[in-house]
């Protein structure tokens, strides 16, 4: 900065400080009249000259020592990235200055981390659009090979049953894309009212019926009267649903001559809210896979095995539960099988989470 435009943004400040003078002078040299006695022009001179010389020093000095700050300020205009700029923004001479540069360093910070948040997520995107990409390209060749080989057979009827089982695996994938895709959007998406769990949770159960018969999954649910209804949105709590039933069902057993996989769902009211309880009988999941289960893309054991894995259904669960309000655990041992717990608690704390 020139030592003109310094001046010139202090201006005002000289301004009154000259009309000051001026005004101390006129009323010492009133207070004199009444005696007969006035200031002499030699005096007056004087004094103007003193106290501009004042100012002048004063203002030449503060120059002096905000120089450099100004210097370093327009030494950062050569960088060509903005965020290299705020990295070398300089530390202030003054009290404000210091504040300002304060406050551009947390500006900067809550920017990075937002970028940083950003880039996560467009991370987890990309690999989420190649693993889906890659999972979809499965039942679209099983089915033009069934195709070809309905050609050479009189009997379609197996081969139709397989068309429509690939069919499901598609229609999930798309379904998962895109709910993955609207939760960057929940907000605007998103109705809490008293839901009919008992109702969702028999439409989850029909949508999937196919599927348990082709695995020999037998779903039972039971409702307690209290645990009808809760405070949720159907749709999303649908979702939630669906996911937990077809995880379920994918790594049920496959045992030959097993007796029956079955599927527990039971919806119970305890002291702090309703409970969705979701107990199989499948092949468990490996305590060391258990810290990880809700990270996003991670397949884990059971995934690499049944190759159908994409990581990120339990991953959309816990992300959906933790929007809503909800809470949920998750327990299990190979051989065995899992429960999946989701906890809704009462209307009361249930608004409180999602206003904040």
């Amino acid at each position: 900065m020139k030592l003109i435009d310094f001046i010139a943004d202090r201006i005002g400040y000289i301004a009154i400080y000259l009309f000051n003078i001026l005004l101390v002078v006129a009323v010492v040299q009133l207070a004199m009249l009444p005696q007969g006695l006035s200031i002499q022009l030699d005096n007056l001179l004087y004094i103007g000259v003193l106290c501009v010389a004042g100012v002048a020093t004063y203002l030449l000095i503060d120059y002096v020592r905000q120089r450099a700050y100004y210097k370093k300020l327009l030494a950062i205009e050569s960088h060509p990235e903005p965020l290299d700029r705020i990295n070398s923004f300089p530390e202030g001479v003054t009290r404000e200055q210091e504040f300002m540069a304060k406050l551009v360093r947390q500006l900067h910070s809550g920017v990075e981390n937002r970028l940083t948040h950003y880039r996560k997520q467009q991370e987890q995107h990309d690999v989420f659009i190649r693993q889906w990409v890659h999972q979809m390209k499965t039942p679209v060749s099983v089915i033009d090979l069934l195709t070809q080989q309905a050609d050479e057979e009189t009997d379609t009827r197996e081969t139709l049953q397989s068309i429509q089982e690939e069919n499901d695996r598609l229609a999930h994938g798309l379904d998962m894309m895109l709910q993955t895709a609207r939760l960057e959007k929940f907000e605007l998406d998103v109705h809490i009212h008293k839901v009919n769990l008992e109702q969702v949770v028999r439409g989850v159960i029909n949508e999937h019926k196919r599927a348990c018969i082709r695995k020999g999954v037998f779903p039972k649910l039971a409702v307690d009267q209290e645990a009808r209804y809760a405070e949720t949105d159907e749709k999303w709590i649908a979702v939630i649903f669906r996911q937990i039933v077809s995880n379920a069902i994918k790594y049920a057993k496959n045992t030959s001559g097993e007796a029956g996989k079955q599927l527990e769902i039971t919806l119970l009211h305890k002291g702090d809210g309703v409970r969705a309880v979701f107990r199989d009988t499948g092949i468990g999941i490996p305590g060391h896979d258990m810290p990880r289960v809700f990270d996003p893309f991670f397949t884990g054991e059971n995934g690499r095995t049944t190759g159908e894995s994409t990581g990120m259904g339990l991953y959309l669960v816990r992300e959906l539960c933790r929007k809503l309000g909800h809470r949920i655990d998750i327990q299990s041992a190979p051989g065995v099988g899992t429960t999946v717990t989701i906890h809704f608690p009462p209307a009361s704390v249930l608004h409180d989470v999602l206003r904040r």
